[in-house]
């Protein structure tokens, strides 16, 4: 039996939807037979990431990589969802505690020694999309939906590695038009390894993992560092640090209005009125219902 959390204490969004505090158990950690599970542990929230999260995430593969009997992680999420993405009301809790910053979170599990498996049921949409795709492998159940979904927010791409997983035409339809993709045309496109019904999941992601623990460690090793080799010489490390490209300054700085009022109305008015602004000739069907 799941026993409700208490929201009395929680703050709110304009309309009234309680969002859960920071806790120390945003993400948590196990190890067992050679493989480290870590698991974003925001379940009411579809597992958004604020600072709090990429600290804990930090911390946990802090954990992996200093233990010498873990030879793979599994990087899943809790509930219905890998992860919304960035959380929009991470504001309604103030965290000036230090922090990694979260692109070079992602570009360590990246470069992580040892082999990582995004294990994705449900959402896993603009940085959670992109944070399974950093991961070496990503297995996604039938009910995953994945997407670059935030230039409806108004949002630039927090991490640019869609390009690297997909051939050109299909890195500009996700970043471009912004769908939710099925987990079919994920696999199709690149951005998921394996589609497995949800019930085996779990069972998919472990099997991978141990097979990958059973290996010679230093191989694993130096063939993971080859591929990403290949990618980083075709320019994969400036391509993500695009932030720090001179040339990029007008674009980035350029103001968008659109994006702008409706992140207004979001502030003022709630996460309903944001999110019928927002998905204005999409699919609701294809979208959270309750993503921060």
């Amino acid at each position: 039996m799941t026993t409700e959390p208490d929201t009395s204490t929680w703050k709110q969004t304009p309309d009234g939807i309680a969002i859960p505090p920071p806790s120390p158990d945003d993400v948590l950690y196990e190890a067992s037979d050679g493989v480290a599970r870590i698991t974003l542990n925001r379940p009411i929230v579809l597992n958004a990431i604020n600072r709090n999260v990429t600290r804990l995430l930090d911390a946990a593969l802090d954990q992996a990589e200093a233990d010498d009997d873990v030879r793979a992680v599994i990087l899943t999420g809790a509930g219905r969802a890998f992860s919304a993405g960035g959380d929009l009301w991470s504001s309604l809790y103030p965290d000036d505690d230090p922090a990694p910053d979260s692109l070079d979170v992602q570009m360590r599990i990246w470069s992580f020694a040892k082999p990582v498996i995004a294990a994705v049921r449900g959402h896993a949409v603009g940085q959670g999309c992109e944070l399974a795709g950093v991961c070496d492998f990503t297995i996604a159940a039938e009910s995953a939906r994945l997407g670059e979904i935030q230039i409806r927010h108004g949002f630039g791409v927090p991490v640019l590695i869609t390009p690297f997983l997909t051939g050109q035409k299909q890195a500009k339809e996700v970043l471009l038009l912004g769908e939710v993709i099925m987990p079919d045309d994920a696999l199709r496109m690149g951005l998921v390894n394996r589609v497995v019904p949800d019930d085996q999941l779990e069972q998919a992601a472990t099997e991978m993992a141990r097979k990958l623990a059973s290996l010679p460690p230093s191989v694993v090793r130096t063939n993971k560092r080859l591929v990403n080799l290949v990618y980083e010489q075709m320019g994969l490390i400036d391509a993500v640090r695009y932030r720090d490209n001179e040339a990029l300054t007008e674009f980035l700085e350029a103001e968008d209005t659109v994006g702008t009022g409706r992140q207004r109305i979001r502030e003022e008015q709630g996460w309903a009125a944001f999110k019928r602004e927002r998905d204005r000739g999409y699919e609701e069907r294809s979208l959270p219902d309750r993503s921060p």
